[in-house]
């Protein structure tokens, strides 16, 4: 479901860009140019003359913005072979002039004896520390869906470095220039109702990253009054949500995704809720990657419900571990002394005969639909529980954990509360983290303590409870 509404997504996205720089491009009265989608050697000057024009074209803002958009319909009718051409001729050709930025630093040391000839050679640095390339792209941001272009094209660049550094030159002005636009203060939070726009509806199933949405029903479940999803805006893109947070309204700590996605489950009452549980944080916008939104939405989430629903006193995600799978599966690889407790190599051999302990957890993971099999999963509980929580807590790399959301949310200021043991039992949720999700808990009162003795020291907060497993 989500593929084919995704690929409609595009292309009309697509279709209405090129239709409404094709109408500047033709109001301004410019010469129709035309290359063709792979962009071979004899067309690539073309594309050249066109960024030059951009850059030292005659005219004032219109004839400047009608170039622009030019050019960029130009990149629109590309195939993936002729953008990655004409990304690297705007990287290669049109970056840094590391000559005449030398010249600047020379200039800028010379003048440091006068406090007003050095301001003059401050700007005239700053000048030549900008690629011109950038001046290109900032035209963009001018035209019609201009901003969301620009993070379209972040986004395929990303895919798209493979270590050249010219490529990775142009993704840090583009990355630099996004942060900019998509400063906080610029954004709105929004709550999206099953009474919203339907292509509004249509982005949250294309864009949903954690628990894909099986069916139109299955969207409108999670849109009931017992549960709520907000997402950020940007005014210049106000049909395309930025990021956006799934929570479900209920009475005590959530411990199982499977149920609270259960279509058929009573409808709650959001007035005598006492825990909000967020469940699904999904970035909308690829070309955003990097670009901090999530803390903010969660504080601003918090703070929302606060107001609305006062017996909200408990806040916390229901949150996937996606790479703990991974995790374990090296460590057995390798074949890590001591990585079970002998305890634990008992209770495995004993269900997977005629295999040591390490081989015993490997194959019972492998077995397929272990989770409704008794006595394979009593066998996993203990050892799987232990090594998740060491996971989380333990396993790091340059002081930081190594789970990618137990650095989201822990950088937020979230405590480690509790491990569910097969809380999503769907394909993805056993691939990735062996059935298991845990609970990160936002308390307003420990928030920015958590977060000073994370970032200082890079000091996690958990519960007792899941320190307590670390020992077995």
């Amino acid at each position: 479901m989500a593929e084919q509404i995704t690929e409609s997504l595009i292309d009309r996205a697509m279709d209405r860009m090129r239709t409404a720089w094709r109408d500047i491009a033709v109001a301004a009265r410019l010469t129709e140019a035309s290359v063709r989608p792979d962009l071979p050697k004899s067309d690539a000057t073309v594309i050249r003359q066109r960024i030059e024009a951009c850059l030292d074209g005659p005219g004032g803002e219109v004839s400047a913005r009608a170039r622009a958009a030019e050019l960029g319909q130009l990149y629109l009718g590309l195939s993936p072979t002729g953008r990655l051409r004409f990304l690297q001729i705007l990287a290669g050709e049109f970056g840094l002039d590391r000559q005449a930025l030398a010249e600047q630093i020379a200039a800028y040391h010379e003048a440091s004896a006068d406090p007003l000839e050095t301001l003059k050679a401050e700007d005239r640095l700053r000048e030549a520390l900008e690629p011109p390339r950038v001046k290109v792209l900032g035209q963009m941001t001018g035209l019609p869906q201009g901003l969301k272009f620009l993070v379209d094209l972040r986004a395929e660049l990303l895919a798209r470095l493979d270590g050249d550094p010219a490529l990775i030159g142009l993704e840090q002005d583009l990355r630099r220039l996004l942060c900019a636009w998509f400063d906080v203060g610029f954004l709105t939070l929004a709550r999206i109702t099953w009474n919203s726009p339907a292509s509004l509806l249509e982005k949250l199933v294309a864009y949903e990253a954690v628990h894909e949405v099986r069916s139109w029903q299955d969207l409108k479940n999670r849109l009931e009054s017992d549960r709520r999803c907000y997402g950020f805006f940007h005014p210049r893109m106000p049909d395309e949500p930025l990021i956006f947070i799934q929570v479900a309204l209920v009475n005590g700590l959530a411990g199982n995704v499977n149920a609270l996605l259960d279509e058929t489950a009573p409808q709650g009452d959001p007035q005598s809720a006492d825990t909000a549980i967020f469940y699904s944080i999904s970035n909308a916008q690829q070309g955003l990657r990097g670009i901090s939104l999530g803390n903010f939405l969660i504080k601003k989430v918090v703070d929302d419900l606060s107001h609305e629903l006062p017996n909200l006193k408990t806040f916390s995600t229901l949150s996937p571990i996606p790479g703990f799978r991974d995790w374990l599966d090296r460590k057995l690889a390798d074949g890590e002394p001591r990585l079970l407790t002998s305890a634990e190599h008992d209770k495995l051999r004993a269900v997977a005969p005629g295999k040591g302990g390490k081989g015993a957890l490997k194959t019972l993971l492998d077995t397929p639909g272990w989770p409704d099999t008794p006595k394979i999963a009593g066998a996993l509980e203990k050892p799987l529980m232990r090594l998740c929580a060491r996971y989380l807590i333990q396993e790091k790399r340059r002081d930081k954990p190594i789970d990618p959301v137990a650095r989201f949310h822990l950088s937020n200021g979230a405590r480690v509360e509790r491990l569910n043991w097969l809380a999503d039992t769907s394909p993805n949720g056993l691939a990735k983290s062996a059935g298991m999700m845990v609970n990160y808990l936002y308390r307003q009162r420990d928030i920015e303590r958590n977060h000073e003795a994370y970032a200082g020291d890079g000091k996690i907060s958990a519960s007792s409870g899941v320190r307590g497993l670390l020992s077995g």
